[in-house]
């Protein structure tokens, strides 16, 4: 019994001998590429510039594409949906689902996209804080097309994922101001 108190006593002066440095803030490394994005026309419908690094897959169903960004760990969900008469359903569904994520956001802020020399009219969905989303949109003629994307990061959201976040927000961005509706 005495030895191991001997022996404590000994392990906590040479422990304490030692001064205390703080370990340095580390940072997440990230090599985001350089900005290039091509024309894609999807099924006669609607084209689009999208960034080299991502890849358009169309799913099993309808009109359902999936923009993934693999080294970025993400996917842009995409729907296209033709209008019959029901334009005002499927904007507030888009608004309803953009809402969901009110609770967890910090911010949610809408921005309205319309460009009328290609009929493109339209509303991003922008989000601060730790979100399953990072952002929202939707796009439409008024009359025959609707369009709409939700970006879904395959990871748990952390602060440290801002500047991915930010690099995936402006390529959402370019590929809503380069929308255009085939048929105009």
């Amino acid at each position: 019994m005495r030895i191991s108190t001997i022996f404590l006593s000994i392990f906590f002066f040479v422990a304490c001998s030692d001064n205390y440095l703080p370990k340095p803030k580390a940072f997440l490394k990230v090599d985001l590429p350089q900005k290039e994005y091509e024309r894609y026309d999807v099924e006669g419908n609607f084209s689009f510039e999208k960034p080299i690094y991502a890849f358009l897959n169309s799913l099993d169903k309808d009109y359902f594409y999936d923009l993934e960004f693999p080294k970025q760990n993400s996917i842009l969900h995409l729907t296209y949906i033709p209008i019959k008469g029901n334009l005002l359903e499927h904007i507030e569904k888009s608004r309803s689902l953009a809402y969901k994520h009110n609770l967890m956001a910090d911010a949610i802020s809408e921005t309205v996209y319309i460009n009328e020399e290609f009929k493109v009219y339209g509303l991003l969905y922008d989000y601060d804080g730790v979100t399953a989303t990072a952002a929202q949109f939707y796009l439409t003629d008024s009359s025959n097309h609707f369009f709409r994307g939700a970006l879904y990061f395959n990871t748990e959201i952390t602060d440290s994922l801002l500047p991915v976040n930010n690099f995936l927000k402006d390529d959402l961005k370019h590929i809503i101001e380069t929308f255009r509706w085939t048929n105009y």
